[in-house]
């Protein structure tokens, strides 16, 4: 395995987490962003178990002072940058009807200008290796709804970022593209059942059940599935492909 290194966002939890193990086995260098610093230092022994060096910056990105910092260490530590995946990011899933502004404000300052502002501070050093980012985004973008309005319009508005980015990759030699995973079963997501289950008087089983009905998929994803498109996303094989959203959800959009 050569000097490489990717940054990975969100990376204490989720499809973050299991991003970062298994681009462990990818780059020899993997840097661990987020907002928990005891989790990521969890994720870090972990990384080192699988043969890669691994890097630590706790902090929130919303801060617009954040993706300096990540970039900033990054560099210090290692010098380059080969890869970045945008994975931090949790959207209020609130009814349109319901949100304010400042919860709006909220989803955005991390999901989007987070990822964004962390690709453009990194852009310099991603044209230096040739690299390559991926945005992580979702099917709600496909397939918004009232009842949680802000995760469809900002996981539409990242694919269409993305895009942008890949644009502009095309002249700097630095691949983009989305990742837009279906319904995953992370902490979040069992979270989400579990508030399901007590508004409508149902196990855990049954609340589940509901789910997958309502998606039409006959199981939950794994944060590993996801995890391994991401690492072909980033990985030789995939150069050729940029401004492309690759979408992995057991079948729930059905679209050409």
């Amino acid at each position: 395995m050569s000097e490489s290194v990717v940054i990975v966002t969100g990376a204490s939890s989720g499809i973050g987490k299991a991003t970062a193990l298994r681009l462990a086995r990818n780059f020899s260098c993997v840097v661990l962003a987020a907002r928990s610093g005891e989790q990521l230092e969890q994720v870090a022994a972990q990384v080192r178990a699988l043969g890669a060096q691994a890097l630590v910056v706790e902090g929130d990105l919303g801060d617009p002072q954040a993706a300096e910092t990540v970039v900033a260490r990054t560099l210090s530590q290692f010098g380059r940058i080969d890869a970045l995946v945008n994975v931090a990011g949790a959207v209020p899933g609130l009814d349109l009807f319901e949100m304010t502004d400042a919860q709006w404000d909220s989803g955005l300052a991390l999901k989007f200008h987070g990822a964004r502002r962390l690709t453009l501070r990194a852009w310099e050093a991603l044209k230096s290796s040739k690299g390559a980012v991926v945005f992580i985004s979702g099917t709600a973008a496909e397939a918004p709804k009232a009842a949680s309005a802000a995760v469809g319009t900002i996981n539409a508005a990242i694919e269409a970022l993305a895009k942008a980015f890949a644009d502009r990759g095309i002249a700097d030699g630095v691949q983009v593209n989305s990742v837009s995973p279906g319904a995953v079963m992370t902490g979040r997501r069992m979270g989400m059942i579990e508030k399901l289950a007590s508004a409508r008087h149902l196990d855990l089983d049954a609340a589940k059940a509901a789910v997958l009905a309502s998606s039409g998929i006959a199981r939950f994803g794994e944060p590993e599935e996801i995890a391994d498109l991401i690492a072909f996303a980033v990985s030789p094989a995939a150069r050729w492909m940029t401004g492309t959203v690759l979408r992995m959800d057991g079948g729930e959009i059905k679209s050409i």
